[in-house]
């Protein structure tokens, strides 16, 4: 009417109900639609079917592709687009790759999926996490359930107590859980922008939005002494001592951690994993034989003072009030100390178990004892079975040694040469002084998950960590799977290695509410029991999560 039978505005805003300066107003838009667009039809607006792209799939796109195009799944791009802040879904990453041609990734091993090439994608300034309403995916959830371990028993409050060094941004607490979440969540590789450090979950664990870089990790080892590892290793003796978690009984052993830098102020240690010398630290660790925590470690170890080392234990054990009477046996092999030392530790009225060094002539002598002497004698072995062994007890002395000692000559064990322990007790039954030599063993299987599991250092590795700081490290986080271990029926004696596997490897959904945290887990055999223990710590309220409960459930999905 107004423009092609020129009637006037007035009388067409009265015809159709408009105001008169309302219907100006969209002639005024109409003109600059002609004169902008003129290449659109004015009157008929043809609107595309379908929901309408948000600018956030647009802007995401790209990296959903290229991340597929490197064998990721749909899960694990959910994992990365939430750290980047995008909202988008598990079906509209699925749709976007269903449209570009990308059929369903086959069912892969673990081992394909370590191998992944990996994607350079700029990751998140890692900053306390701000605790608004949200939700988003993590590939390493699970480790979350380590969380009631850790304040149940009072491990947040010795790390907040303790001389570690805090940032402007990051606090004691939750600089300590990023190196425990790390350990924790068995990620092999370490590189400075990789996928580890973009996941919303892990970053959780340490009260974070993501974990830091790797080169934050580097320069904070690097303000940490000797005497602060200390400290906090004596902490953790009086936790575990309170808790009754260590016996009257540990093992000491020495390890070799290999060095990959410049190594001519290092010493050569023997690496029976690597089956040669190297330059390498050479570092002590002690070992409760029943509940498998490690209570004490010392990376640095000289040749001039290894001989040594079982007195620095003893007085490191003994600095804690009324803990002294608590250590009856110490249990080690053959080259751990010279005789003079075990003269020592007779003189303080502690009693030691170890094997003593088989000379030819030795071996020649205990050939020639008559059948006779050689007593049978069953002991216990691994899986609940018994073994035969023939016996032959004697007392010797030794060189630099006051008095005698009682020597267990062994022989049926399955080696060519008979093994002789030498102990300073002669009142324990000879069954139980051999048992307690064979948990010795433990201490060697949980030194090797220390350098295979948890250990930061790898060559792959871009990290630098003080390497008496990264084993401070790896012993808390053992100690944290051992009291996971001890709350599960029937898997006490699995290995770290297995217990991630078994429970804590999983994808979990997180949400952020108000005044809780779900953490919902994805479905797996185990995770029944795992929830069942999750339910007893239920009210724990952490300190470093804004005080906020968290609340463990199953997923709908496997």
């Amino acid at each position: 009417m107004y423009f092609f039978e020129g009637r006037k505005a007035a009388e067409v805003a009265r015809r159709f109900g408009y105001t008169y300066r309302g219907f100006t107003t969209i002639v005024s838009e109409f003109r600059k639609k002609l004169k902008n667009k003129p290449e659109e039809d004015p009157f008929f607006y043809h609107r595309p079917k379908g929901r309408k792209k948000s600018s956030q799939t647009t802007s995401a796109r790209e990296l959903i592709l290229e991340l597929r195009k490197k064998y990721y799944s749909v899960e694990d791009i959910k994992v990365v687009l939430d750290s980047k802040n995008y909202g988008i879904s598990e079906k509209t990453i699925y749709n976007i790759l269903h449209e570009e041609g990308f059929s369903r990734l086959p069912r892969r091993l673990k081992s394909q999926k370590q191998k992944l090439e990996r994607v350079k994608i700029p990751a998140e300034k890692s900053r306390p996490i701000d605790f608004l309403p949200e939700e988003f995916k993590s590939a390493g959830g699970g480790i979350l359930c380590l969380l009631p371990y850790i304040s149940h028993y009072g491990i947040d409050t010795l790390i907040e107590q303790s001389g570690y060094p805090e940032t402007k941004t990051i606090d004691r607490t939750s600089a300590i859980l990023s190196f425990v979440a790390l350990k924790a969540s068995n990620v092999r590789r370490y590189t400075a922008d990789d996928l580890w450090c973009m996941d919303r979950g892990t970053g959780l664990f340490s009260g974070l939005n993501v974990l830091p870089k790797a080169s934050w990790y580097s320069s904070y080892s690097h303000r940490i002494t000797p005497q602060m590892n200390r400290e906090f290793l004596k902490a953790l003796h009086k936790k575990w001592l309170s808790l009754g978690l260590l016996g009257d009984t540990s093992n000491l052993d020495l390890t070799t951690i290999p060095y990959w830098g410049e190594a001519e102020h290092l010493e050569n240690n023997w690496s029976g994993k690597r089956g040669k010398a190297l330059s390498s630290m050479l570092a002590v660790l002690a070992h409760d034989p029943d509940s498998g925590i490690i209570d004490y470690a010392d990376a640095g170890i000289r040749h001039k003072n290894e001989s040594a080392v079982v007195l620095e234990f003893l007085d490191f054990y003994r600095d804690q009030p009324g803990s002294g009477d608590d250590l009856k046996y110490l249990v080690f092999d053959s080259k751990f100390t010279n005789y003079q030392n075990l003269d020592r530790l007779n003189k303080q009225q502690v009693k030691f178990i170890t094997i003593r060094r088989r000379g030819k002539n030795m071996v020649d002598r205990l050939e020639q004892v008559p059948s006779s002497k050689w007593t049978t004698t069953r002991v216990e072995a691994a899986g609940n079975k018994k073994r035969s062994l023939k016996i032959f007890e004697e007392e010797t002395r030794l060189k630099g040694y006051e008095g005698p000692v009682k020597q267990i000559n062994i022989k049926g064990h399955g080696k060519i040469k008979p093994a002789i322990i030498i102990t300073n007790d002669f009142e324990l039954k000879t069954e139980e002084i051999v048992r307690k030599y064979t948990k010795r063993w433990i201490v060697e299987k949980s030194i090797s998950e220390q350098i295979d599991f948890f250990h930061l250092n790898n060559v792959s590795s871009s990290m630098v960590i003080k390497v008496d700081f990264d084993l401070t490290m790896s012993v808390l986080t053992h100690n944290l799977y051992r009291l996971i271990a001890a709350d599960l029926e029937g898997y006490r004696n699995y290995s770290d290695q297995r217990l991630y596997e078994d429970f804590l490897k999983n994808t979990a959904d997180i949400r952020v509410n108000p005044d809780h945290i779900e953490v919902n887990l994805k479905k797996k055999r185990n995770l029944p029991l795992l929830l069942e223990k999750m339910n007893n710590y239920s009210g724990i309220k952490y300190p470093w999560l804004n005080n906020m409960e968290i609340k463990f459930q199953g997923a709908s999905y496997s």
